[in-house]
């Protein structure tokens, strides 16, 4: 992004790539207008490297989104629930993806002895009371990356253990199979993978292997503990 005047830049660039779509595919925009109907409810965190339609190359559609400053999933976070609910219920998707990724600013905030000041604070305290769990499984020569990415990923965990016990979650597993995944993103190499804390509603049995989600433009196939993206 240019340096001198940012905002200038990042409309200038819309403009360019909204032309380039059209031409691309003229029932593009079209297309989008007319219906909101994404397989796949995403959850992450709101660091600007990790924009979840281009790491997983699927396109505007594809994916309902929320994003919040660590990936936190509260219970009693009015925003989350909202998006969960109208996620669930309205737009009957079929995956929630609860994701976290390494090099966590927020993450490495946690684990430090300062405090950050303001909301952020309280914000935060779900991270600080899992660094004694990762203080306690590893040893004094674990570097601080390995313990803030391990904060990382327990965080997810139990944001996906808080997403099972969500009601319309429940009901949505219970009746349509929904599935939530619990996933990392690395920094370092640009993929996301599954911390194997998948769950799934009883109908579907899990995630079978071939199982294609479709979105406006892209689909995701399922194998296993990955998944791979084709454009259609």
């Amino acid at each position: 992004m240019a340096s001198e005047d940012d905002y200038t830049y990042a409309l200038s660039s819309n403009q360019a790539w909204a032309g380039y779509k059209a031409r691309q595919n003229p029932s593009f925009f079209k297309t989008i207008a007319e219906k909101n109907s994404p397989s796949i409810l995403w959850i992450g965190c709101s660091d600007a490297r990790v924009p979840e339609t281009t790491i997983l190359g699927l396109q505007p559609g594809d994916i309902f989104v929320h994003r919040n400053v660590a990936n936190i999933v509260s219970p009693t976070d009015l925003n989350t629930l909202a998006v969960i609910e109208h996620a669930v219920i309205n737009l009957q998707v079929k995956h929630i993806v609860l994701c976290g990724h390494t090099g966590c600013d927020m993450v490495e905030a946690a684990l430090g002895d300062g405090t950050m000041g303001g909301i952020l604070d309280i914000w935060l305290t779900p991270l600080r009371a899992l660094t004694g769990q990762v203080s306690a499984q590893m040893n004094g020569h674990t570097s601080n990356e390995q313990k803030c990415n391990r904060v990382a990923e327990l965080n997810v965990e139990a944001g996906v253990r808080t997403l099972k016990a969500n009601w319309a979650v429940r009901m949505g597993m219970k009746s349509r199979g929904v599935t939530v995944h619990g996933c990392m993103f690395d920094m370092a190499t640009g993929k996301v993978t599954e911390l194997g804390s998948s769950s799934t509603g009883a109908k579907s049995g899990g995630t079978a292997p071939g199982q294609v989600v479709r979105g406006h433009h892209g689909m995701l196939v399922f194998r296993g503990r990955s998944a791979s993206m084709a454009i259609q």
